[in-house]
């Protein structure tokens, strides 16, 4: 697949560090769709940004990983720190004041949905949906503008990703536009289990 159909100025964030340890073997390797999963979120997001980064907890990791040379590897510079270290280490390393942050592990982005993340950019320091009341932290736009707040959760030693949106202009999509674009909410389904990959595997072959 090829990149975006013009320049988004925005770069693509996709976190690879997992430990996979409800599946109990590398999720980002299984096939669905006829492509690694991980792959198939690397295309996905492709579509949508300028460049990708794909962050690893270790440079061995990557190695396992079917990645091509233009797919660039960045190593978490916070190890064990969760998504939000992952995020933290894929916007430092971005080529744009923006990226598209999202988990290896979703196979059914919808390009629709993160093109209208990506136009509320305006004003805002980072777009985040909110589905069931709740923020979707790994599937969410963010800007360099975060990074010192994202920096002094990490360096007090949290994990938890929203607890710097205090810090910044967060503009929440609702569930509602969601809905008008991703209906069913394919765009949020983590492969995290065995019977996770199996919905997977039907859905994809329904073309999904």
């Amino acid at each position: 697949m090829g990149g975006p159909p013009e320049g988004t100025n925005a770069s693509g964030i996709v976190l690879a560090g997992g430990r996979s340890h409800r599946l109990g073997r590398d999720k980002a390797l299984e096939t669905i769709g006829g492509q690694p999963l991980v792959r198939r979120v690397i295309d996905r997001i492709s579509q949508a940004t300028d460049d990708v980064a794909v962050v690893v907890a270790e440079m061995a990791q990557a190695r396992a990983l079917p990645l091509e040379n233009r797919h660039r590897v960045v190593v978490d510079l916070y190890p064990g720190a969760g998504p939000l270290g992952g995020i933290f280490s894929g916007l430092s390393a971005a080529d744009h004041h923006w990226a598209v942050a999202v988990a290896c592990d979703m196979p059914f982005l919808n390009l629709a949905l993160v093109r209208r993340m990506l136009a509320l950019r305006e004003g805002a320091d980072a777009v985040v949906p909110m589905l069931r009341g709740y923020p979707e932290p790994t599937h969410a736009v963010y800007s360099k503008a975060c990074l010192p707040f994202m920096e002094e959760v990490l360096s007090a030693g949290d994990r938890k990703i929203i607890l710097f949106y205090d810090k910044v202009k967060v503009v929440y999509l609702p569930e509602e536009e969601i809905a008008a674009l991703d209906p069913d909410f394919l765009s949020f389904f983590n492969v995290n289990t065995a019977e996770d990959l199996e919905k997977a595997l039907t859905l994809a072959a329904q073309g999904r």
